[in-house]
C-alpha cells in the first residue's frame, strides 16, 4: 500500500531546490595502536632514514617524499603524536602540490591524515579550512557517479558535524550546504542505478535529518519565516526562509523516495517499508498535522495486518510512546536504561497528542540538579509519536523512565 500522492514529486522538488553552498565528514580517528613500542620506534626511524636519503639523493623538493611523509604522518598518528604529525602531513601536501599540482589526487590521503590529527587535537576552525579544500581536490575533474556521490556525502557529513558543533556560526549556510551536497549525492546514485537503488538509503536519510534541523532553525539575528514579505537583511537569509517555506513538502517527499526504495527491495509490509511510513506519521506529526499524521500511522498498522500476529507483535510498531525526531544522529533524550542502572527516574504521561504531561522526578540524587533540570525541560518539550490501540492514538500514563546523565 503506498502513502498518499501529495504535493510535488521528489525529483523535481530536488532539482529544483539548487541552493548556493561553501562545501566543506567528520574523520573518525582510528583506534589507537597496538603494536610494541620498539617496533613503532624502529618503524619511525626506518621513514625518517628513508626520507633523509631521498632528500640527499633528489633535493628537498623530491616527487617520492609525500608518500614517505604520509607513512610517517600516519605512524605518528598510530602513537598519539598528532602535533607532529599534523606537520609532516602539511608538509606533504605542500610537497605533493609542488610536484603534481595544486588540486593533485596525490594529496587526498594526506589531507585526511592531517584533519583526523587535526580532529584529536579539537582545532575544528583548522579542520574546517581543511574539508573546504578536500572538497575543491576530491570534486575537480569528476563527473556524476558513486566516486563523486561518496565525496559529496563525505563533505555533508562534516557540514553535519560542524553545524553541530556550531562552527563558524554558520548556521542556516551550513544547513544549506548539507541539503545541496546530499542532493546532488542523491542525483548522481539516482542517475547510475535507478530511483530503487538501496544506495540512495544515506543521501536520503541524509536529506531528511537537514529538513528536521531547517525546521526547527532559529537564529536571533535573522527574521522569523512569517516575515516572508517584509524584507530581510541579506540574501542568505532570504534565500533560507525562503526556502524553508518547502519544509515540509521536502521532507514529506524525501520520506516518500525511502518508502519507495524499501518498498521494492523488501516489500510492502516488511519492517524497512513500515517504518519509512511511520517515519511519515513522524514527520507530519513533528509539523502538528494531526490528521495526516494518523491516517498515515493507520497505513502502517494496515500493513502490519498482512502478517500474522507473531509477526506483528515482533514488529513491535506504535505499540508504546516514541520521542520524535526518531532517526539517528537527532534524537535528543539519551538511551533509558534500566533503573538500578541510572541516575535519574522520572515518571510522565504522553496524551493522544503526543503532548508531555504530569513529568515528576522520582530520585533524590543531588549530585546532577543542574543535568537533571535540564533533561526535564528538554522532555517536557519534547514532541512523541503516541501510543496506538485498535488503529486510534491513545494517551499513556505514569511511563517510568531510568537515564545515566553525566553531572
Amino acid at each position: 500500500m503506498k502513502p498518499a500522492a501529495r504535493g510535488s514529486t521528489l525529483a523535481r522538488l530536488l532539482l529544483a531546490a539548487t541552493l548556493a553552498v561553501s562545501p566543506v565528514l567528520l574523520a573518525e580517528e582510528d583506534d589507537a595502536s597496538t603494536e610494541d613500542p620498539g617496533v613503532e620506534q624502529a618503524t619511525e626511524r626506518s621513514l625518517l632514514d628513508a626520507i633523509r636519503r631521498l632528500e640527499s639523493r633528489d633535493g628537498a623538493y623530491s616527487a617520492d617524499l609525500p608518500e614517505q611523509m604520509l607513512s610517517l604522518g600516519l605512524a605518528l598518528q598510530q602513537q598519539e603524536r598528532h602535533s607532529e604529525a599534523v606537520d609532516i602531513f602539511k608538509r606533504g601536501v605542500h610537497l605533493a602540490r609542488i610536484n603534481n599540482g595544486l588540486y593533485c589526487p596525490e594529496q587526498i590521503p594526506l589531507l585526511n591524515g592531517e584533519i583526523r590529527s587535526s580532529i584529536a587535537l579539537g582545532d575544528y576552525t583548522r579542520v574546517d579550512e581543511l574539508q573546504q579544500y578536500l572538497y575543491r581536490v576530491q570534486v575537480r575533474g569528476m563527473t556524476g557517479g558513486e566516486q563523486r556521490a561518496a565525496a559529496l556525502m563525505q563533505q555533508a557529513g562534516w557540514h553535519f558535524n560542524a553545524y553541530q558543533l556550531g562552527i563558524a556560526d554558520q548556521g542556516s549556510e551550513r544547513l544549506m550546504a548539507m541539503w545541496e551536497l546530499y542532493r546532488m549525492a542523491w542525483n548522481d546514485i539516482n542517475s547510475t542505478l535507478g530511483d530503487t537503488a538501496p544506495e540512495l538509503l544515506p543521501p536520503l536519510y541524509g536529506l531528511l535529518r537537514t529538513q528536521y534541523l531547517i525546521s526547527e532553525y532559529r537564529a536571533d539575528n535573522q527574521p522569523q519565516a512569517s516575515n516572508l514579505n517584509s524584507g530581510y537583511p541579506n540574501a542568505d537569509a532570504s534565500r533560507f526562509y525562503a526556502y524553508r517555506s518547502e519544509n515540509y513538502e521536502l521532507g514529506r517527499s524525501v520520506i516518500s523516495a525511502i518508502y519507495k526504495v524499501q518498498q521494492a527491495n523488501h516489500g510492502a509490509d516488511s519492517d524497512e517499508a513500515v517504518e519509512a511510513l511511520v517515519a511519515l506519521g513522524d514527520w507530519a506529526l513533528w509539523h502538528d498535522k494531526r490528521a495526516d499524521a494518523t491516517k498515515t500511522y493507520q497505513l502502517a498498522l494496515a500493513e502490519l495486518a498482512q502478517r500474522d500476529a507473531a509477526q506483528v507483535e515482533e514488529a513491535g510498531f506504535l505499540k508504546e510512546p516514541v520521542p520524535l525526531p526518531d532517526i539517528k544522529g537527532l534524537r535528543t533524550l539519551p538511551t533509558p536504561v534500566d533503573p538500578e542502572q541510572g541516575n535519574i527516574l522520572v515518571e510522565f504521561g504522553v496524551d493522544d497528542r503526543g503532548e508531555v504531561r504530569d513529568l515528576v522526578r522520582l530520585d533524590s540524587n543531588e549530585d546532577i540538579e543542574d543535568a537533571a533540570a535540564r533533561l526535564m525541560r528538554v522532555l517536557r518539550n519534547t514532541k512523541f509519536r503516541p501510543r496506538f490501540v485498535a488503529g486510534e492514538p491513545v494517551g499513556t500514563e505514569k511511563l517510568v523512565r531510568a537515564y545515566d546523565i553525566k553531572p
